[in-house]
């Protein structure tokens, strides 16, 4: 690699990292380069880095491994902010969104670094100085959320010095593209691109009349005030509880472009990432939801109808389109919900997509079939000759 000499690790403060670290200390060893971890975490594991203070980690490596999950990676970028270290995300455990590679990849990927086959994404941050004068930096986002028993978060949007909209909601998140897909995206915020330049605003729970995201571009300054009706509220940083604000408060948003240097390898694109994460796919209800907290959809990507119950699948009813006529070739329901009438619901909105959609129905599923000689209503929709 010539230029990084020294490399950092960044640990997961619970997760098994040794063999994760095995394999870059072999690798290290081969390539002279040096390996630092920081006290106490590497006291914890016997391993052949070296143990050095978080100053002296990041004055010193030229490249910080995070091993672990999305916590792990934001805190490692924190780290290095401003400097122009790059930071390659290894996943140990759970899937993330901001690791690159999983653990089984990392020898190809210590191997394509060697190698410059990589591209580094510029990663802005946001920035905020609390009531308490203290300054904080998310790469995420910066949240204004309600202290449970207290009112709800009753914020000013303030653009460009004048008042946009006043927000009453559970939290309010101003999230860089990067953290879109965490809080903001359960909030209902969009997903956002990480090479789109700008900042996202979501209320969370919103009851004000306004409850849409804004998205500001990074030169137009924002500031979020606490109005007089609002509680207590609690300010997240990445997450974290930082401090609190008052009605009154007023808490000035400041991007920070380029705050960290990701390695990207271009093995799997965001986007991959998101519908993986975020189970994004296309499906479309059908019929209507009934009394019992179930619905079933067409999931047209997978060709096969849904019936989810709580938001979790819990059968399948198969299909294929033919050209003229739709086939329905096999329903499975997880054996845990068995007996509750689940596929007879999942074949009655199979035939009333079928017949919103004029398709006759070739049938080759045993239950359905069965279904059919029990409720003959649905016989008229039949292929000819079935």
């Amino acid at each position: 690699m010539g230029m990084i000499k020294v490399v950092g690790l960044v640990l997961h403060p619970r997760r098994d990292c040794g063999a994760a670290i095995n394999a870059i200390v072999a690798w290290a060893q081969r390539h002279d380069v040096t390996v630092l971890g920081l006290h106490d975490e590497i006291s914890r594991i016997d391993c052949q880095a070296e143990a050095v203070t978080t100053e002296e980690m990041v004055e010193r490596a030229g490249l910080l491994v995070s091993l672990g999950g999305d916590g792990t990676m934001l805190r490692t970028m924190r780290l290095v902010e401003g400097r122009k270290t790059v930071v390659l995300g290894v996943n140990v455990g759970r899937l993330g969104f901001l690791a690159e590679v999983d653990l089984p990849e990392l020898g190809d990927a210590l191997s394509a670094i060697d190698e410059h086959r990589f591209t580094v994404e510029a990663r802005t941050a946001v920035r905020t100085t609390l009531p308490d004068g203290k300054e904080v930096s998310a790469f995420n986002d910066i949240a204004v959320v309600r202290v449970p028993g207290d009112g709800l978060a009753a914020v000013g949007i303030k653009v460009e010095g004048k008042n946009f909209v006043n927000y009453a909601a559970d939290a309010v998140i101003v999230s860089t593209p990067t953290g879109s897909t965490a809080y903001s995206f359960s909030a209902g915020g969009p997903i956002v691109s990480p090479n789109v330049e700008g900042l996202i605003v979501t209320a969370s729970a919103a009851h004000s009349s306004f409850n849409r995201p804004l998205m500001l571009a990074l030169q137009e300054k924002l500031e979020l005030d606490v109005l007089p009706p609002s509680g207590r509220l609690a300010i997240e940083v990445d997450g974290i509880i930082e401090g609190y604000a008052d009605a009154g408060d007023c808490l000035t948003i400041e991007p920070i472009p380029a705050a960290a240097q990701v390695i990207r390898l271009g093995t799997t694109s965001f986007y991959e990432r998101a519908r993986r994460k975020l189970r994004v796919e296309g499906s479309a209800q059908v019929g209507l939801p009934d009394g019992g907290n179930s619905r079933v959809v067409d999931n047209f990507e997978e060709q096969r109808y849904e019936i989810l119950l709580g938001g979790e699948t819990a059968g399948t009813l198969d299909y294929r389109r033919r050209g003229d006529y739709i086939e329905f070739l096999d329903t499975e329901i997880e054996q845990s919900v068995s007996g509750r009438g689940l596929a007879g619901r999942l074949a009655a909105a199979a035939f009333e997509d079928a017949r919103a959609r004029g398709m006759p129905v070739k049938v080759t599923c045993p239950f359905v079939t069965g279904y059919v000689e029990r409720h003959p209503e649905y016989s008229d929709l039949l292929a000819d000759g079935e």
